[in-house]
């Protein structure tokens, strides 16, 4: 009589960490477990275009935690313009000053579309960094970061020519929550021309008119919501930064 077929037990496969957020942003750089627990605090709140998470000078103990869509944080001008400051998305955090210093918001917050948040308490939020050494580390790096965006943008406006600026911010924007796709990396974040020129520090005419070159040279081209990257090794020399330089937003 034959033995009996032995029964093999089904090879389990490891869980693989699907992370749906860019790599450089808060969640993107979290462990799963760490990060399936932040995305559980506080309470999920939902927003579409043109709404307004926070407030300049208003005072606020919470920050939102950012799980899906794109933001523009913006500031009154000395000529009482609202001027486009930074960009944000999904895995990022926004209001997280004010959890510290209990100071008046410095920037407005409004969505640019659909997306999904947690809004999250002062009190929980840094009891949450108390006891996650991990998370209290990156939101640090993420606090540092804005700094430097901000530090490096003041020192460029008056250095650079509009051209380099333009390139830097595209370029920065491109490694941070770029979308590579058969013709080039996807910036999927609808930036008006105002919006950039603002960002960079420049007239719109000068914006503009460096734009259509861009386009002219196959650089990048712009459309509905999106700004595609044809050539980052272009926009890099533009830019005078090499294709790995640090990402600092």
């Amino acid at each position: 009589m034959a033995p009996p077929l032995s029964r093999s037990r089904p090879v389990r496969r490891p869980e693989t960490d699907t992370n749906p957020w860019p790599a450089t942003s808060l969640l993107g750089g979290l462990p799963r477990e760490i990060r399936d627990e932040m995305t559980g605090l506080g309470r999920r709140e939902t927003f579409e275009k043109g709404e307004r998470l926070l407030r300049e000078g208003e005072h606020g103990s919470h920050v939102y935690l950012l799980l899906s869509g794109w933001y523009k944080v913006v500031a009154r001008t000395e000529d009482d313009r609202e001027a486009l400051m930074a960009v944000r998305t999904g895995g990022d955090i926004v209001g997280e000053l004010a959890c510290f210093d209990a100071l008046p918001r410095v920037a407005t917050v409004m969505a640019a579309g659909p997306g999904v948040t947690r809004l999250i308490g002062r009190q929980e939020f840094n009891d949450f960094l108390a006891a996650h050494e991990t998370v209290a580390r990156a939101v640090m790096r993420v606090v540092a970061g804005k700094l430097r965006w901000s530090t490096r943008r003041r020192q460029e406006f008056g250095s650079c020519p509009v051209e380099m600026r333009i390139a830097r911010v595209l370029g920065e924007l491109m490694r941070a929550y770029g979308r590579p796709g058969p013709a080039g990396t996807v910036i999927g974040v609808s930036l008006t021309q105002p919006e950039l020129a603002a960002l960079v520090g420049a007239s719109e005419p000068s914006v503009h008119r460096v734009l259509r070159t861009l386009r002219e040279e196959r650089v990048l081209d712009t459309g509905y919501r999106r700004i595609l990257v044809r050539d980052a090794q272009e926009l890099s020399r533009i830019a005078g930064t090499g294709p790995d330089a640090p990402l600092v937003t």
